[in-house]
């Protein structure tokens, strides 16, 4: 075998079994998310559902608390709700854990109720993790790249803004996504 055919599997092996990244781009600066197909496969489905139809665009972090996480893709810039598919089944059994930087399914107290919103954890969030006494939320991947930009978000002010809570001031807008296979 030449040298071609090494290089051809190798170019193969790593597009079929490397992981999709998505990169936002915030007003803040850009991160890059890894996501796990292996471990949450309903979760990146979904979540790649919302990246690939451009509706995460125009969305905002729309809360941010200091020393557990920054939550978005629900809401535009003028905390209007965006359209949701049906929810999803909560893959939180999965054996990801809410660490530092990994990215999660937001949902209600419904553990099968996540649709769009997702968040990302600043520390280690053991107490989001499932167990036999708590469904958990689901961990689908990880910020690979760009985490001072969540932190960052963490230092904004927020405010109250009718029900919500922890709303930044200055929106935290989602101005572009990419997927890289």
């Amino acid at each position: 075998m030449g040298k071609w055919w090494i290089a051809l599997i190798a170019l193969v092996s790593s597009t079929v079994w490397s992981a999709p990244q998505v990169t936002f781009e915030t007003n803040l600066g850009a991160f890059t998310v890894e996501l796990n197909q292996e471990k949450a496969p309903i979760t990146v489905a979904n979540f790649l559902h919302y990246v690939k139809d451009g509706s995460y665009v125009g969305s905002q972090f729309h809360r941010v608390i200091p020393g557990f996480m920054a939550q978005g893709g629900g809401f535009d810039a003028n905390l209007k709700t965006l359209n949701t598919e049906l929810p999803i089944k909560n893959e939180a059994y999965n054996g990801l854990r809410n660490d530092t930087a990994t990215i999660a399914m937001a949902r209600t107290n419904n553990p099968d109720s996540a649709t769009r919103q997702f968040f990302i954890n600043l520390k280690d969030n053991d107490f989001l993790n499932f167990s036999r006494q708590n469904p958990g939320y689901a961990v689908f991947g990880k910020v690979t790249k760009g985490f001072d930009v969540i932190q960052k978000m963490a230092t904004k002010p927020t405010h109250n803004v009718g029900f919500m809570q922890d709303v930044p001031v200055t929106p935290i807008v989602i101005s572009k996504v990419t997927l890289t296979p």
